[in-house]
C-alpha cells in the first residue's frame, strides 16, 4: 500500500519510512504541509500519517480543510497526551491517533486496524480461489501450506485482491507499489507480476494480461 507521512522530524520520518518499507509499503515523506499538498495533488494514498505541529502550520487545520472531500484514512501523530487534544483530533476527522514517542509495532497495528475498518472488514482475511490471504499479517495460506511471498509480492497481491476483476495498468500498479523517489520503471511491474503468477500457480487464482491495458486478477 502507499502511505503519505507528514512529519518534520527527519530522524523519526526516516525510521518510519524504513520500518513500513520492510513490510513492502511505499511511503512518501512530506516535511511540511505545503509538501503534503503537492503530494496529494499528484498521488492517491491508502493512509496518511499526519503530525500535528509542522513548520508551516497545524496538521489539524490541514485535516479539517481536506476531510470533506478526502476519503483517505488519517492517523494523527501527536506529542500531546491530553485527552482534549486527542478528542479534538478525532472530532476534526482523524480516524485514529498515536502519541509520541511510540513503539513501531503499535504504529503498525494501528495502521492495520484503520485500514481494516476503512475496508469494512471485521477481519483481515480475503479468500482468493483456494487460498486465504491476510494482507495485514502478510500470509497466503493454501490448505496447510503457507506460500512464500516476498514483501513486494505481497503488496502487489493485495492491490489485485482489492480490485478483483478490474483492469489495472502498469502505471497504476507502479503508483501503488513505489514511492515518488523510487528509481523504477514499468518493467519492474512485469517482473513482479511474473513472480507472483508462478507462486499463485495451482491455487485457483489467475492474473491475466489484457493487451495494451494492463492486468486483471480473476478467481
Amino acid at each position: 500500500m502507499r502511505f503519505l507521512l507528514v512529519e518534520d522530524n527527519a530522524e523519526l520520518a526516516d525510521a518510519v519510512v524504513q520500518r513500513l518499507g520492510l513490510d513492502g509499503h511505499a511511503v512518501d515523506h512530506a516535511g511540511t504541509l505545503a509538501a503534503a499538498e503537492d503530494c496529494l495533488a499528484v498521488a492517491e494514498y491508502d493512509l496518511i500519517l499526519l503530525d500535528v505541529m509542522l513548520p508551516d502550520g497545524d496538521g489539524r487545520d490541514f485535516l479539517s480543510r481536506h476531510r470533506d472531500h478526502l476519503e483517505t484514512p488519517v492517523i494523527v501523530l501527536t506529542a500531546r497526551s491530553q485527552i482534549s487534544d486527542r478528542v479534538g483530533a478525532l472530532d476534526q476527522g482523524a480516524d485514529d491517533y498515536i502519541t509520541k514517542p511510540f513503539d513501531f509495532s503499535e504504529l503498525e497495528a494501528r495502521c492495520r486496524a484503520v485500514l481494516r475498518r476503512r475496508g469494512g472488514a471485521a477481519k483481515n482475511e480475503i479468500t482468493l480461489g483456494e487460498a486465504v490471504f491476510d494482507p495485514m499479517a502478510g500470509t497466503l495460506r493454501h490448505g496447510a501450506q503457507v506460500l512464500d511471498l516476498r514483501n513486494r509480492e505481497l503488496r502487489l497481491l493485495e492491490v489485485f485482491a482489492r480490485a478483483q476483476g478490474q483492469i489495472l495498468s502498469k502505471g497504476q500498479l507502479l503508483d501503488r507499489l513505489f514511492s515518488m523517489d523510487a528509481d523504477v520503471t514499468e518493467n519492474a511491474i512485469e517482473v513482479y507480476v511474473g513472480r507472483l503468477r508462478k507462486k499463485l500457480d495451482g491455487v485457483g487464482v489467475r492474473i491475466e494480461t489484457v493487451r495494451g491495458l494492463g492486468y486483471r486478477m480473476d478467481t
